[in-house]
């Protein structure tokens, strides 16, 4: 019992009389000792602490959809991406409808620049073309989007061409989980001319407004069937002009269609 005992307080004097460095030796693993010497530390996972200048990419096609109001079969879209890092983004979107005659209508694209300005709103700016079956128009366009409070997704954008004419464009939507896969969507959007255009069909002033209540399901988180009702509904000198053409200036429709994105 002496003998052991004695053997290990010589052992601890040696380590101790040997300095440091021969302790370190007897710890640290000697394929170790130089790394550790490089770099005294690493990143956990191999992934650096701030990743906000990270390129992704993302791409959400909101509506795909066809529209029935009892007589005519109408197919509408609605989607948009970006890529870019937390705080610049290159933005895109499109939207248009394919009416019962086979004439695409309502056709927007914009190409926009995006900056973070705040947690929850993105500032955009670019340009938006009006490209269908009628008269090209081209826009400078200037708007926020994001959410608001209580989680609603608003956009609100404004427009100006070269002609002199101004619109504007409010847009919101909201998700209501009645379970985690099954989702109550309401959403709405209305456009504003200072000038009427007889060549786009819209008049001054409130032009039109394009709502819905969507039920989906998801399946996966990137793919949903749903069902649900939309509103179209024209006013004012745009209500006057698809008279004057003989198109309906209110359309109640089922709806039915995927929602997806990746």
């Amino acid at each position: 019992m002496n003998r052991g005992y004695g053997g290990a307080l010589a052992l601890a004097a040696g380590v101790l009389a040997s300095g440091p460095g021969a302790l370190a030796q007897q710890v640290t693993p000697p394929g170790l000792v130089d790394q550790t010497r490089i770099a005294p530390f690493r990143y956990v996972g191999g992934m650096q602490p701030v990743m906000d200048d990270t390129v992704f990419a993302h791409v959400l096609l909101d509506q795909a959809e066809d529209r029935w109001n009892g007589r005519n079969h109408e197919f509408r879209y609605d989607g948009q991406g970006w890529v870019g890092t937390d705080y610049n983004k290159l933005w895109f979107k499109s939207q248009g409808t394919v009416l019962s005659q086979g004439r695409f209508a309502e056709g927007q694209h914009e190409a926009l620049y995006d900056r973070s300005i705040s947690t929850f709103f993105d500032l955009q700016a670019g340009v938006r073309a009006d490209l269908d079956s009628g008269p090209t128009r081209i826009w400078a366009a200037l708007g926020v989007q994001g959410f608001s409070l209580y989680a609603f997704d608003v956009e609100a954008s404004a427009y100006a061409s070269d002609s002199g004419h101004y619109a504007a464009r409010l847009r919101g939507s909201y998700d209501l989980l009645i379970t985690n896969r099954l989702i109550l969507q309401p959403e709405a959007e209305l456009n504003f001319y200072t000038k009427a255009d007889l060549g786009r069909r819209t008049g001054s002033g409130l032009s039109d407004i394009d709502s819905g209540l969507r039920l989906r399901y998801e399946f996966t988180r990137k793919l949903a069937p749903y069902v649900g009702v939309s509103y179209a509904g024209l006013f004012g000198q745009s209500a006057s002009f698809a008279r004057r053409f003989g198109e309906p200036a209110n359309r109640v429709s089922f709806t039915f269609g995927m929602r997806s994105w990746f």
